[in-house]
């Protein structure tokens, strides 16, 4: 059920991007001269009568007066001039096709390779941004254009095909027509010249237009188009959630890189499309990095196969089958595909070859063994590409090799006594085979056997073996160097392997973490540049968004280049150098993508003298990116829930302090609004002492609301950093009398007991706040002490950090006091109790303004249980300093 479901909704999504983006018509022929164009222009005539808004932005006539007579009366878009070797050639103008944007348009020869210096080296390349854009296309193309097709029409014709379109383009496809005509209808054609001039049919006719050709290009043709029906019913039958074709596992294609690759790719294309099923290429390294001619061909092959739509993948290990089936394994392969390997006599003898085990272990898959037309060709020259599988010095290591155990055999003979000297040669072998690979580890010890035959074995200088003994000695010792020269040659590809794969391991281990370190955007970026250059060695770039990577060793980009990124950001594709998109820029520019979506753009430019990647680079480059655009969308989330972390918090903030100007702002003007109204009204029948307790009562809850005022302002200001300590001397008694005289006149009826330590010396500090900060607690204290209850003042100077000590100043009231779970809480703004600083008439800001005055100048605020059990003592610390020493100038 689940596999139906998500195939299902792979379906609907499929379905939803198809109309999101334009639609593809492709007029499909057998051959050139079917009539293709002229059928296209048939049909836009048609679709023009009915009122559609096209527009031809390419269509070749080839001289044909009839296609030429139906271009009249149609919008036909001017060319593009681009100059290319002095001379003027004409292209389609895709950026004034793009900017009047028709509702269809027409865009002739699909496989067309545009001229050097266009956007896109294809023409089907700009179909797809034409596609992507939201414009509907009509186009043509011939079937052995069709890339899965190119080696099957080799075969047919004799021809190879330069111009190909990759399968995918069919992906998109709403309509196929199948252009068709007889083949002797078409060679009739041709006799009349309306395909070719003469001179050029008559050469076609004797090369590829011959009968048996455009018999089996035209069923080619008729298959591929039925094939798409197909697949266009079981996608909208799965898009309805009617059973289909069940969707089968993955086809798997292993290639070697030694002649066959791309062939196998397009095999394995074809097998996959037949079955529905999606398809990977993987390629097996057992040593080092293959030489030149292997990874060019691996590189085309894998360029092939993402091109067609396929995954690639390359994988380390010892042993080819090891590797082959953990990977189909890993990945859910139900189909193997591998050409007929060359399989040497000893290891067909002893069921040791890659097909042989592969049928012996592969008990779950399907194996299919494709034997390629070059296969017979390349097993004749087997002896003569011997060299192909040895390195440039690999035969020097062994002949040198041979050389030096003679030598120190000799040595060790005629000055140590040596007796036995198999085991010199044997090191010798062991040393090449640590050093090169198994080929020369094989001439090494046959060199060595040689060698030790001939200068050491009795009769010396020759190959003759006189004694028994010496027969079995040598051969014992060919076997010893053979076997020892393997482990030992297998040893160093397990090695190579796992220092290839420890070393990617590493890179992205180490960017995982500085990615993972990274609190914003900027290090992000910071971090994933570093990485690249230090991983790839090239020029780094990085754009997500408006961010860009910055520092001063961080190239600019020129006109060309910015053009390549920005298009790369709204195509999500790779464009630039070793890409066949905008390569006139230096730089090799990958999308960062998010659920098939580019959110930023990553440029490499590396030194001139690299002239392709290998596929390991390749991989490695897309999976840093990938790590490093997981990290920016994670940087942006948490940006997000700080973001709404902090709005919430000022939120909840805002909301508690309106709640308090509600009530306790609102309390003193209601008495001071009473108050004045009563004197306005009343001011005539009211004796003296009652208009002056009016105005008394006016007069303290104005003090009393510029307290409140006060207080939001200071905490504003506390808040925002806006404090400046404008420090100076003054007392401690002067200090705690000032704030007991302020709080008596708001509260005639408090009561205080103070003890001032004798002998304490005047604070450094800011008289102002120190005072409002002992007056925030002072009134709280008040407040909550029962009436007639003094409250305590105690001052007295301890040992503190600083060489002056510190002044601690106790508060001590005899209220409800506060319990020890909420004595950290009531320094917090808002915080709502009926105790301590958070009563009725509070605005809970006191003692959190207290803490952030006292904090200004280094000190503390906490809140203890009373000495007898009774009410809360708040203990204020100030740390003594003394004022920095003036100089004068």
């Amino acid at each position: 059920m689940s596999e139906s479901r998500s195939a299902q909704a792979d379906a609907l999504i499929g379905e939803l991007d198809r109309q999101r983006a334009g639609r593809l018509t492709v007029f499909l022929g057998a051959a050139p001269g079917v009539g293709k164009t002229y059928t296209m222009l048939a049909r836009a005539r048609e679709l023009k009568r009915r009122g559609v808004d096209l527009v031809v932005g390419i269509a070749e006539s080839h001289g044909r007066s009839e296609t030429a007579a139906l271009l009249e009366g149609l919008t036909v878009m001017p060319r593009k001039r681009i100059e290319y070797r002095g001379r003027t050639l004409e292209e389609l103008d895709l950026d004034a096709l793009l900017k009047r944007k028709p509702q269809l348009a027409l865009v002739d020869e699909l496989a067309h390779r545009n001229v050097p210096g266009s956007r896109h080296e294809r023409r089907w390349q700009d179909v797809v941004e034409l596609l992507d854009a939201g414009i509907d296309v009509h186009t043509t193309i011939n079937i052995q254009h069709l890339e899965s097709l190119n080696d099957v029409v080799h075969r047919i014709t004799g021809i190879r095909v330069s111009e190909t379109v990759p399968d995918t383009m069919f992906d998109r496809l709403r309509d196929i027509v199948l252009v068709d005509l007889p083949p002797r209808e078409l060679i009739e054609r041709l006799h009349q010249g309306k395909v070719y001039v003469p001179d050029q049919a008559a050469h076609a006719l004797k090369a590829f237009f011959s009968p048996s050709n455009l018999t089996a290009l035209r069923e080619l043709a008729m298959q591929t188009a039925a094939d798409r029906v197909d697949v266009d019913l079981r996608e909208a039958q799965s898009a309805r959630g009617l059973p289909g074709t069940p969707i089968r596992r993955r086809v798997m294609v292993a290639i070697d890189g030694r002649g066959q690759s791309e062939y196998m790719v397009r095999v394995a294309r074809r097998l996959a499309e037949r079955r529905d099923a999606p398809w990977t290429v993987v390629t097996v390294q057992t040593g080092g990095v293959p030489d030149e001619i292997r990874q060019l061909e691996l590189d085309r092959a894998f360029a092939i196969a993402r091109r067609l739509g396929g995954d690639t993948a390359v994988v380390h290990g010892d042993s080819v089958v090891d590797a082959l089936l953990d990977h189909a394994n890993r990945i859910g392969t139900s189909a193997l595909v591998l050409g007929r390997t060359r399989e040497r006599p000893f290891a067909r003898m002893f069921n040791r070859t890659i097909t042989q085990q592969l049928l012996q272990r592969g008990a779950h898959f399907e194996l299919t063994i494709i034997s390629p037309p070059e296969a017979r060709a390349r097993a004749r020259r087997s002896l003569r590409g011997l060299g192909n599988y040895l390195g440039r010095y690999d035969a020097i290591w062994a002949v040198a090799a041979a050389a030096a155990g003679t030598a120190l055999g000799a040595i060790g003979e005629l000055w140590l006594g040596l007796t036995d000297l198999s085991m010199v040669f044997i090191v010798a072998v062991l040393l090449v085979a640590a050093r090169t690979r198994m080929t020369a580890a094989v001439i090494a010890a046959t060199l060595c056997f040689l060698a030790y035959n001939f200068f050491f074995i009795e009769p010396r200088y020759t190959f003759y073996i006189g004694a028994r003994q010496g027969v079995v000695t040598v051969v014992l010792f060919l076997v010893a160097a053979l076997v020892a020269g393997r482990l030992a040659s297998k040893l160093r590809m397990q090695v190579l392997a796992l220092r290839a794969a420890n070393a990617q391991a590493t890179t992205l281990q180490t960017l995982g973490r500085q990615l993972a370190a990274a609190a914003d955007l900027g290090q992000v970026l910071q971090a994933g540049r570093e990485a690249l250059h230090r991983a790839l060695g090239a020029e780094v770039v990085i754009e997500a968004g408006p961010e860009r990577s910055q520092g001063a060793d961080v190239p600019s980009l020129g006109d060309k280049d910015r053009v390549a990124a920005a298009w790369v950001v709204q195509h999500g594709e790779m464009a630039g150098r070793f890409t066949d998109t905008l390569t006139g820029s230096e730089w090799w520019f990958l999308p960062m993508k998010i659920a098939r979506n580019a959110n930023g753009v990553v440029g490499l430019r590396f030194p001139s003298h690299v002239h392709h990647l290998g596929i390991e680079q390749r991989r490695l480059a897309e999976t840093m990116i990938e790590d490093i655009a997981q990290s920016i969308v994670r940087t942006r989330l948490v940006a997000d829930l700080e973001d709404a972390r902090v709005s919430s918090e000022t939120e909840r903030l805002r909301s508690a302090l309106l709640s308090s100007v509600s009530h306790d702002l609102r309390s003193p003007l209601s008495v001071i609004i009473g108050a004045a109204s009563s004197l306005d009204s009343y001011a005539e029948v009211l004796n003296r002492e009652d208009r002056h307790a009016l105005l008394e009562t006016i007069r303290v809850e104005g003090e009393r609301l510029d307290r409140y005022i006060q207080n939001l302002l200071d905490m504003t200001r506390l808040g925002h950093g806006g404090l400046t300590l404008n420090r100076d001397w003054i007392g401690v008694d002067e200090l705690i009398g000032s704030a007991v005289s302020r709080l008596q006149r708001c509260e005639p009826g408090a009561r205080f007991e103070i003890a001032v330590e004798p002998g304490l010396e005047p604070l450094w500090v800011h008289p102002a706040l120190v005072e409002q900060a002992l007056f925030n607690v002072l009134e709280n204290a008040v407040k909550f002490s029962p009436p007639g209850e003094a409250v305590e003042v105690d001052a007295r100077r301890i040992d503190g950090d600083t060489p002056a000590g510190s002044l601690r100043i106790d508060i001590h009231d005899h209220g409800p006091g506060i319990p020890e779970d909420e004595r950290k809480r009531i320094f917090d703004m808002f915080y709502s109790v009926e105790r301590g600083d958070r009563g009725r008439q509070g605005t809970g800001l006191g003692l959190a303004i207290c803490q952030g005055m006292i904090g200004a100048h280094g000190g503390s605020v906490a809140a203890l249980p009373g000495a007898d059990g009774r009410g809360t003592v708040i203990r204020i610390t100030i740390p003594r300093i003394e004022p920095e020493p003036r100089t004068v100038p």
